[in-house]
């Protein structure tokens, strides 16, 4: 067995490379900083032709950021993320891989399901305006792994997972997802003693938050469980308004200043958390991290390899 990670140098892509050199997993990192752009098929196909061996494909690779950067990249979004797919599950057709494991947003679900997302109820109704186009090209992703399973025999393992957090996440305002740029706002305003935070949005939407390392988990998880057709949720079963976030950020950072709302700022899908019986049932497992003490693990991480970092 030998893996190709594309995206291997992104945020999910480093701890999916962490676990399989600890675990002495052969793998082949290719992300466009490692000179390989997966929406040139030529280039792409180079790593087939001199890796022959590859056997399985953990797909990280995509081009996208935080919901601001989703309303004012809308078309490169989808001629971005449709050209990784169609080429990723081409070639690997072509060279004959045994399993994609692609990981799919849960913000590809409708937008008015009432309660916890269900996977039955993933094509029951219009996506949010917010997300309709990444979340569309998504939930394509699994349609062409659907087509070449019946087709062609390719076998997927796609997983719905919620926004994700955690060690080597990107903390930048706009790219950043909520936690994380709220998590970089509240510590830096901490240290320049700043009397208050601006929040984006009015702090009312439920979020559910996966630690980066239980959709490594997961994904480890997917190498070698039976084939299963449809996707499957990942995630810890639970939400947290963005406002309550804020709090539990602020508690553990030690801040002390105020927060402002700025409703001007779009606030997405009003709740967002799935339901997680499938995963137990499929896995025999769902995430074990709390979100208490992967923010804790996520704050110490920035301090000491950014923040510290930047006020040298």
């Amino acid at each position: 067995m030998k893996i190709l990670i594309m995206g291997a140098t992104g945020f999910l892509g480093k701890r999916i490379v962490k676990r399989l050199t600890e675990e002495g997993i052969p793998f082949l990192s290719a992300s466009i900083s490692l000179g390989t752009d997966f929406r040139k098929p030529q280039e792409f196909e180079e790593i087939f032709q001199k890796h022959g061996e590859i056997s399985h494909i953990i797909n990280c690779a995509t081009f996208i950021g935080g919901i601001q950067f989703g309303l004012e990249h809308k078309g490169e979004i989808y001629y971005n993320n449709s050209l990784i797919n169609t080429y990723m599950f081409e070639l690997a057709r072509q060279y004959h891989i045994q399993r994609i494991i692609n990981p799919i947003s849960n913000c590809s679900y409708p937008r008015d399901v009432q309660g916890s997302f269900i996977e039955k109820q993933w094509w029951n109704g219009e996506l949010d305006p917010s997300v309709r186009v990444y979340g569309f090209i998504r939930k394509g992703s699994w349609v062409q792994s659907w087509a070449y399973y019946k087709q062609y025999g390719l076998k997927t393992i796609n997983l719905i997972v919620p926004n994700m957090y955690g060690p080597d996440d990107h903390f930048e305002e706009v790219r950043s997802h909520a936690l994380g740029a709220l998590i970089m706002k509240i510590a830096k305003a901490k240290q320049n003693n700043q009397p208050n935070v601006i929040v984006w949005g009015t702090g009312k939407p439920v979020r559910e938050w996966l630690y980066v390392d239980d959709c490594v988990e997961a994904m480890m998880r997917s190498i070698s469980i039976d084939h299963f057709e449809y996707p499957v949720n990942i995630g810890i079963g639970y939400g947290i308004s963005i406002k309550e976030l804020a709090e539990l950020i602020k508690n553990q950072v030690g801040y002390e200043g105020e927060f402002i709302f700025d409703t001007s700022k779009p606030d997405g899908a009003p709740f967002k958390v799935m339901d997680v019986k499938l995963c137990n049932q499929i896995f025999g497992w769902i995430p074990q991290t709390s979100l208490v003490d992967g923010i804790a693990k996520t704050i110490a991480w920035y301090q000491s390899k950014i923040l510290n970092k930047q006020d040298r």
